[in-house]
């Protein structure tokens, strides 16, 4: 299965703007890991817009 270029890269985008990690440093990481990266700051930024 092919991920898509377009999820690559916003991914690595929010990853970055939120870590501030560098774009090889989220690229070595497998795409399981990556993706609950993401969903762990999804959960923060909603826990802080709920005043949380």
């Amino acid at each position: 299965m092919t991920y898509a270029p377009e999820r690559l890269h916003a991914e690595v985008a929010y990853v970055a703007y939120h870590f501030h990690w560098t774009r090889d440093e989220i690229l070595d990481l497998d795409h399981h890991e990556r993706r609950r990266w993401v969903r762990e700051i999804a959960h923060i930024n909603t826990r802080m817009n709920e005043g949380g």
